[in-house]
């Protein structure tokens, strides 16, 4: 039977719940809203600098960091003087140059192209592959066929310059890496200075913070210098070359991606920034994963991790010297940053 007094008294409690509940959450908010991050992009490299500017036009006037990290990259991805992430990156050992790139936002969405070739943006082909497709990833002649119908032009990318560095190493086709060639603070030479070697590939990866406090990330390459046709790294696998998790944070990588996959780089340093590590820290604990499983080619190569967490700290670690990172906030004008090593 339904007893009226006993559901007064029930509806009364629940409404007082409620209420101090609601005075609750109400507490809490203001100082959820006081620890939120503001907004930062921080980026690989010196050529960072450049992309970072362009990301923080998008940051400072109250755009996603997911439009912000985007349109960073361009500027690597479309300039013909970097012989390591887009136009004019250096061939695989056929000649063609490839590109590889992956994007994530801030509620887990992710797309990727792989073995890319024609296309000056790999970074937009691969958001709409997150935005328009029920995939992840789309690699070689589809992710071209792909890009194609959707309205992307066909251009050929081998610059003369990377053209004439690639018919010089094919003189004597010698694969050795030179450490940290990317960053100027430690370039010395050029590949028409010292003809026959391999110029260590690198990466743009960029992690961005926005206004509402949420978290993107991007990573775009032209892989490997003279390569094996055919060659994937880490910088389009989620996980490897690029990982964010807005809870937490967000890692990426640059250097020889095949240890950087072996070990599921950016994946794991976000995984020990959520127990507890800070960013640096993170990195360094993830640089020793390879050092120990690897301790001999650890010696021969470079792997660094960036990092930035939730707070907006940030912080980086490689296994050798001279991987450098940009910076820039409100506070922070495109400031480059020596990342610390092992060696």
């Amino acid at each position: 039977m339904f007893n009226r007094r006993k559901f007064i008294k029930a509806s009364a409690l629940s409404a007082s719940l409620f209420a101090v509940d609601r005075q609750q959450a109400l507490a809490i908010l203001p100082r959820a809203q006081e620890t939120a991050a503001p907004p930062i992009v921080i980026s690989t490299w010196d050529f960072g600098i450049a992309a970072n500017q362009a990301a923080w036009k998008v940051l400072s006037s109250g755009g996603r960091a997911l439009d912000a990290v985007e349109k960073g990259v361009h500027v690597p991805e479309a300039d013909p003087k970097n012989q390591s992430v887009g136009y004019g990156g250096l061939p695989d050992r056929d000649g063609h140059v490839t590109l590889d790139a992956c994007i994530m936002d801030e509620l887990g969405n992710c797309g990727s192209v792989a073995g890319l070739e024609h296309i000056i943006h790999p970074i937009s082909v691969a958001r709409l592959v997150m935005e328009k497709t029920p995939h992840v990833m789309l690699v070689g002649d589809g992710a071209l066929q792909f890009a194609l119908e959707n309205g992307f032009k066909k251009e050929n990318l081998l610059t003369k310059e990377s053209e004439k560095a690639w018919k010089e190493w094919l003189k004597t086709a010698k694969y050795a890496p030179v450490m940290n060639i990317e960053n100027k603070l430690y370039e010395k030479a050029s590949p028409t200075k010292l003809p026959g070697n391999q110029y260590n590939h690198d990466t743009i990866g960029m992690l961005a913070i926005d206004s509402k406090g949420n978290l993107s990330g991007a990573c775009t390459t032209s892989g490997m210098a003279y390569k094996l046709h055919g060659r994937v790294g880490d910088s389009p696998i989620i996980g490897a070359g690029l990982y964010v998790d807005n809870e937490i944070g967000g890692a990426t990588s640059t250097g020889v991606g095949e240890e950087v996959i072996r070990n599921v780089g950016s994946f794991l340093v976000v995984e020990l920034m959520r127990q507890g590590y800070p960013p640096e820290e993170a990195c360094k604990e993830a640089v020793m994963r390879i050092i120990k499983k690897k301790p001999n080619t650890a010696k021969e190569i470079q792997v660094g991790f960036l990092a930035l967490n939730k707070k907006g700290e940030y912080g980086a670690y490689a296994i050798q010297k001279g991987f450098s990172y940009a910076v820039c906030n409100s506070e922070k004008n495109d400031l480059l940053i020596p990342g610390k090593s092992y060696y």
